[in-house]
């Protein structure tokens, strides 16, 4: 495993996931690498893709509906691109009555 990919699942285990009802900011713990690295990560590890092209700041939103993850990423001039937020409990695409049914089982 490379050190930044090590570096990346060592920091997403000691807790910057959060919960859908608050999403937290690592601002202060920031995840930076390689924008394809990253890329690659998202993909591999939690099965995350982009859910829409990234906005004009720069940022993007990968999510999973398998996992239930999301990470926010910033990408940077430079081709860098670092984890701005991340959570679980991702549920686009899920209408009212599949959320409904997914609690009660």
């Amino acid at each position: 495993m490379k050190p930044v990919n090590l570096t990346l699942s060592m920091a997403l285990v000691l807790g910057l996931s959060a919960t859908a009802a608050s999403a937290q900011d690592v601002s202060g713990h920031q995840v930076c690498m390689p924008a394809e690295e990253m890329k690659a990560s998202l993909v591999d590890w939690y099965g995350e893709t982009p859910v829409a092209e990234p906005s004009q700041e720069g940022e993007q939103m990968w999510a999973s509906d398998r996992t239930g993850t999301w990470t926010m990423v910033r990408l940077l001039a430079d081709g860098n691109a670092c984890v701005v937020a991340q959570g679980e409990n991702w549920m686009a695409g899920v209408d009212s009555l599949e959320k409904l049914a997914l609690l009660t089982d």
